[in-house]
């Protein structure tokens, strides 16, 4: 998930260097998402992590 993130911020980072604001910044907008949905993803599952041991 990480990594398709940064793979849309290069997108449009490329994008926004070679004039396609457009293009650019519905990439980035796509990167945001991603990696929003990263974070809480990891969040989640620190807290699932530290349960202790079920009998």
């Amino acid at each position: 998930m990480l990594g398709w993130a940064l793979t849309f911020l290069v997108i449009a980072l490329i994008a926004a260097v070679l004039g396609f604001g457009g293009i650019a910044g519905s990439a980035a907008m796509i990167a945001k998402v991603l990696f929003v949905v990263f974070l809480v993803l990891f969040i989640i599952s620190l807290i699932m992590g530290r349960r202790g041991p079920t009998v």
